[in-house]
């Protein structure tokens, strides 16, 4: 099976201007899995943040993307969608984009299947991908189910042992999640639209630093009071959930690596590890240090069932 395959960061990411003329950004892409359901591909971007949105270029295939770390901003159609570890793309075969990079640095999970599959998971004809809400929304939360599903598949499909038919099963459970009926989301006004972009950019750009509600509201042009009506209105949620969100997304990717979690719940702006561990058990239904066992004992067994086969 073989697949052409761009993204809403990939091709940008790699070339064109970036607003600071000798500041390129350096991409980095990996294939984890390819089965007889699609292609799985992880993208590390790094370098430093560039407003002016890069190079256009356009994506071949229909993809779902699940950004798990900084963020990006994706320029398709008429539309700028924040892409960050709280919402998962849908890309649109053949519909040309640019991108730009409000933060140091993103990653995200791409994963390509046939338009057939998605039509299908979808119930609707293969003509009628595009027309569908979610390809004409472009992106739609990624709740706590998805992202745990999404990051315990990246951290499971860099196992070369995997069992291909468990890599088949865990990347239809993940289509199916994102591809669920989203939550009604309100319309906005494109000024309110903008408001709330710089509002997702600040969060992600303050990951791991104290956030004030004054703060925010003074970066993104408006007053506390009216910043915190609309993003709860228009996002379903405060901005301090959503932050939170956000690092514990990151946490998820981070917790196989880490030796200490009290500096790891530090880094990613908890007050302490008490704090990271009830947030992370009340999003995941397990403790952190719990997960993180998961994880580091399936990559043991699957290290020495390659060491088997040697």
């Amino acid at each position: 099976m073989s697949f052409r395959v761009t993204s809403p960061a990939c091709d940008g990411a790699a070339a064109g201007p970036t607003g600071r003329p000798g500041r390129a950004p350096a991409a980095s892409r990996t294939r984890l899995i390819e089965n007889g359901i699609g292609l799985v591909e992880s993208l590390e971007v790094t370098g430093p943040p560039a407003e002016a949105p890069r190079a256009e270029s356009y994506s071949p295939d229909f993809q779902v993307c699940l950004p798990y770390a900084g963020a990006f901003v994706w320029h398709v159609g008429g539309d700028d969608v924040v892409a960050d570890a709280n919402q998962v793309l849908f890309v649109t075969g053949g519909e040309g984009y640019r991108v730009s990079q409000p933060v140091n640095g993103y990653a995200e999970m791409i994963v390509t299947v046939r338009p057939t599959l998605l039509a299908e998971m979808l119930g609707v004809p293969e003509q009628g991908l595009s027309a569908h809400t979610l390809f004409r929304q472009r992106s739609r939360p990624a709740d706590w189910r998805l992202q745990r599903l999404g990051i315990e598949g990246l951290h499971r499909t860099s196992q070369e042992s995997w069992d291909e038919l468990a890599g088949e099963e865990w990347l239809v459970d993940f289509l199916a999640a994102s591809l669920a009926t989203p939550p009604h989301q309100p319309a906005a006004s494109p000024s309110t639209t903008r408001l709330l972009r710089r509002a997702k950019e600040y969060l992600a750009a303050h990951l791991s630093a104290p956030v004030r509600l004054a703060d925010v509201a003074r970066a993104v042009g408006t007053s506390p009071a009216y910043l915190t009506s609309v993003f709860s209105r228009l996002e379903g949620m405060p901005l301090h959930k959503y932050l939170v969100r956000l690092r514990l997304a990151r946490a998820l990717v981070e917790l196989p690596h880490a030796s200490s979690l009290t500096e790891l719940a530090l880094a990613l702006g908890f007050s302490n590890h008490s704090h990271f561990t009830a947030a992370f058990h009340r999003a995941f239904g397990c403790t952190p240090s719990r997960f993180r066992q998961s994880v580091r004992r399936e990559q043991v067994e699957a290290a020495n069932r390659l060491a088997g086969r040697a």
